[in-house]
């Protein structure tokens, strides 16, 4: 097994990607810290996981909290004594407005959760990467961190900087045999993006069924992506198969990008 024994933490791990994401690290032998701000989704996520023998802790953490975060990871040492895996999933939807229309909470509470986490989480992780000298930090942006959208400006802000912080953290810490990438998922399907469609078709006046339609033709591939698909990409970022992938953003989006 490709992770056998090592320690991985993930953020949002209760649901949607960051469970599947958990569920594949489990399955190649990980150790996992299952973060998540609502306590019955990592519990059972955690117990699914035993079902088939893996080994989880699950610890509630929110990450717009700066001392849950430091909390949380201290627990992971606590328990496992070394951290090889970090992956920032914590992805707040934020406010679909227009900028006009949009309050200063909104923004920051954007902010909180998709990039000043990702950035807390890290720093954290370091403390035990840096004198191991190895590990791998993986981020989950989105296209939309490569693109902007209307009414999403708060969402697309901080996914473009998760690329950043991607790119800036890979050069500061690739000296001690640290890996930092991140992952651009499309519209992965599932019910997170159900309450989107919801919205977004009210907004527009529409039908559910016409937004959904629209959404999938931006695709190349005729569906939305998955859960697991984001997974795949994920694993293969923090194994050995990818040593010389360094500062780099995949897009998983089924061709909603290209750069």
């Amino acid at each position: 097994m490709r992770f056998e024994n090592k320690v991985v933490i993930v953020t949002g791990a209760g649901k949607g990607i960051g469970k599947a994401i958990s569920m594949a690290f489990a399955r190649e032998g990980a150790k996992l810290v299952l973060a998540g701000r609502t306590e019955a989704d990592v519990v059972e996520v955690s117990g699914e996981i035993a079902s088939f023998g893996g080994k989880s802790i699950p610890v509630v953490c929110d990450v717009m909290q700066e001392q849950s975060i430091i909390d949380m990871v201290a627990r992971a040492y606590d328990e496992y004594k070394t951290v090889d895996v970090l992956v920032n999933n914590v992805g707040l939807r934020g406010p679909v407005l227009p900028v006009a229309e949009m309050n200063k909470k909104q923004w920051d509470e954007t902010f909180a959760a998709n990039i000043t986490g990702t950035m807390l989480a890290s720093r954290e992780v370091l403390k035990y990467m840096i004198p191991n000298r190895k590990g791998a930090i993986i981020s989950i942006s989105s296209d939309f961190g490569k693109r902007g959208e209307a009414d999403r400006s708060a969402y697309c802000c901080t996914k473009w900087a998760q690329v950043g912080f991607t790119q800036c953290l890979a050069r500061e810490v690739a000296k001690y045999g640290i890996r930092v990438n991140c992952v651009c998922p499309g519209t992965v399907a599932g019910d997170r993006i159900m309450t989107l469609v919801k919205a977004e078709a009210k907004r527009l006046n529409i039908s559910e069924e016409e937004y959904y339609k629209m959404l999938v033709a931006e695709t190349l591939i005729g569906r939305l992506v998955t859960a697991e698909e984001i997974a795949d990409a994920v694993m293969y970022l923090a194994s050995d198969a990818s040593s010389a992938i360094n500062g780099q953003s995949i897009n998983v989006c089924g061709g909603t990008v290209f750069n």
